[in-house]
């Protein structure tokens, strides 16, 4: 796999999902996901479609912000590319929430759409 980032989708769809995350755009974030997307956040129950992506992420408070860590992707083929994240999501109160994010995408109409969003909350050791 190329370690060029501008020829990487999990970077380039990242780079989006996080620019709409931090400016709280709603329509914007639903638009990165297919129609059919499979999307588990933090609710105990897995959603799907562009529309219950949109609701989910119209919940989250206008405050919170999304931190990219790591990010390690792959192809699989030309249409189908995935890959992990550690994302650190934030807000001014000082809540934080470190997470695992992992990704299936797909080419959807000349875009990388996300098709499966997966949140695994990394608990902190005591």
């Amino acid at each position: 796999m190329s370690t060029d980032v501008l020829n990487d989708p999990l970077h380039e769809v990242l780079s989006r999902w996080q620019a709409a995350f931090d400016g709280h755009q709603t329509d914007a974030m639903a638009d990165l996901f297919t129609p059919d997307a499979l999307f588990q956040g933090f609710g105990p129950e897995t959603l799907s479609g562009r529309d219950a992506v949109r609701g989910y992420y119209a919940a989250v408070p206008d405050h919170r912000r999304a931190h990219l860590g790591n990010v390690h992707g792959y192809r699989i083929g030309e249409h189908v590319a995935g890959g992990f994240a550690d994302v650190t999501f934030r807000d001014p109160t000082g809540w934080e929430a470190p997470v695992h994010l992992s990704l299936v995408l797909q080419r959807d109409g000349g875009s990388w759409r996300i098709r499966q969003y997966h949140v695994s909350r990394i608990a902190a050791d005591h």
